[in-house]
């Protein structure tokens, strides 16, 4: 790493997530380039992405051929209204529903927060046409932790508190209850028992709320961003069971997931459990394009068939939905996942990775719990193992710090729970070999032991 430090230069960029306070008199680092699973600055320093940009760049940076169809597309077509279809379009639609392998529909737009806002409108008017009487369906079931978008109705979706400040009061009509949380589950309970009593929560709900008045529920196959919580097996089928019985849409936001993240080409399929409504983004182009997709089976889309003059038909268009040079290259995207086998790759360096934290964090008091699933892991930091206590923030930051300081770039689940943003975050690119598994594990464990080295001789 070099020491040269940039002139400080006026800087009008508004960064997300950022008191810029702390970035005065600074010259902002600037990133210059991509390579397989690094970042380079301007400085010619080198950094691993750990955290795959926004757990997005599953194929990798700098792959070419994607750059070179982007190119000839734009060459040939670079922009078609979404209300006609072009060539890509209907091979990326067509594309998503043999990987599902069952019959659906795709609205295309351009980001996760878009494809779960479509989602949940599309769930709203599909209880508002299918002609149940005495039945307003409207009320979207989610889970605390979980984070579902930006927009006001994804944003009334997402169950982190500090993500909502300011921008209250939302949308009407969002509950939310608990996720399945191992680490912090009842001591008593079995993993099974604990998966058992979060289904009845969302079975309680949806009888304490009644059943006529709640459309759909939305949840994360394994809940990314709110600190990597893996559920217990039984779960998830269970969820699907309490929908079928209450007549509830069940919507899987697979905008993390999606795409080989866990070790398979889809999260659900963890569960064999499926979905009525599907939500991707991130890894559908693995970040080369803005992308995204909401799949809607086909009992759902046939509830939006009708008559010219009905207004049965989904009411909405995005400008740059189904985008002719977004869908050439997510296909292209797509291809290399499944040519290079990405999938297993993540299972296998990802399941070496979660086993060497697990190994070299198991005497540190700062490591409550290792956890995760793939190429996506959660280390959940405390300051007293036995009460499981969050690690004060500045600890966390320094962690964060320490290891871009020494080259690896990762998160944390910042502005999630107010006390509670104390799990550090990792899922690289799915291409990541065993010795950069190895680099992140040791820098992750260098920093926490210099923290804590820090703490002590405070």
């Amino acid at each position: 790493m070099t020491d040269a430090k940039p002139e400080a230069l006026p800087d009008h960029l508004w960064r997300p997530l950022t008191q810029h306070r702390n970035l005065r008199g600074q010259t902002p680092r600037r990133m210059v380039k991509g390579d397989g699973c690094y970042i380079f600055d301007e400085q010619g320093n080198r950094f691993l992405d750990a955290i795959a940009g926004l757990w997005c760049v599953n194929v990798g940076y700098g792959r070419e051929e994607l750059g070179d169809i982007a190119r000839r597309q734009m060459a040939e077509l670079n922009y078609l209204a979404p209300l006609m279809s072009s060539g890509p379009v209907i091979e990326f639609a067509e594309k998503l529903q043999q990987m599902l392998g069952f019959e659906c529909h795709v609205y295309f737009s351009c980001s996760g927060s878009e494809a779960n806002e479509t989602a949940i409108k599309i769930a709203r008017q599909y209880h508002l046409q299918s002609g149940r009487a005495g039945q307003m369906r409207y009320k979207i079931i989610s889970r605390y932790r979980a984070y579902h978008g930006n927009t006001m109705a994804a944003l009334a979706a997402t169950g982190q508190a500090e993500r909502k400040m300011g921008y209250e009061p939302g949308p009407t009509g969002f509950i939310h209850i608990m996720p399945p949380y191992p680490y912090r589950a009842h001591p008593k309970l079995t993993a099974e028992e604990h998966g058992e009593e979060c289904a009845r929560q969302l079975e309680e709900t949806i009888l304490h709320e009644g059943a006529e008045t709640v459309a759909a529920f939305i949840m994360e196959p394994l809940l990314s961003g709110g600190g990597v919580l893996v559920p217990p097996d039984n779960y998830i089928p269970r969820v699907r069971e309490i929908c079928d019985r209450y007549g509830v849409l069940l919507i899987f936001d697979e905008v993390v997931s999606g795409f080989g993240r866990l070790g398979t080409m889809f999260g659900f399929e963890h569960w064999r459990t499926e979905a009525d409504i599907y939500t991707f983004a991130k890894g559908l182009a693995s970040g080369y394009v803005p992308v995204a997709a909401t799949v809607a089976k086909k009992h759902v889309f046939d509830e939006f068939d009708g008559e010219p003059d009905e207004t049965k038909h989904f009411r909405q268009i995005n400008t740059y939905g189904g985008h002719p040079v977004s869908s050439a290259v997510a296909i292209a995207a797509i291809e290399i996942v499944e040519r290079e086998d990405l999938a297993s790759n993540a299972r296998e360096v990802g399941g070496y990775m979660i086993n060497e934290l697990s190994r070299v964090l198991a005497d540190h008091p700062f490591a409550g719990e290792v956890r995760g699933k793939g190429m996506i892991m959660g280390i959940e930091l405390v300051e007293n193992r036995a009460s499981k206590e969050p690690l004060a923030d500045e600890h966390v930051t320094a962690i964060v710090n320490d290891c871009v300081a020494n080259g690896v770039v990762l998160g944390r689940n910042s502005n999630t729970i107010p006390g509670r943003c104390n799990v550090l975050l990792i899922a690289p690119p799915l291409i990541l070999k065993r010795d950069e598994a190895d680099m992140i594990v040791s820098t992750v464990d260098a920093a926490m032991r210099r923290v804590l080295n820090g703490r002590r001789s405070a």
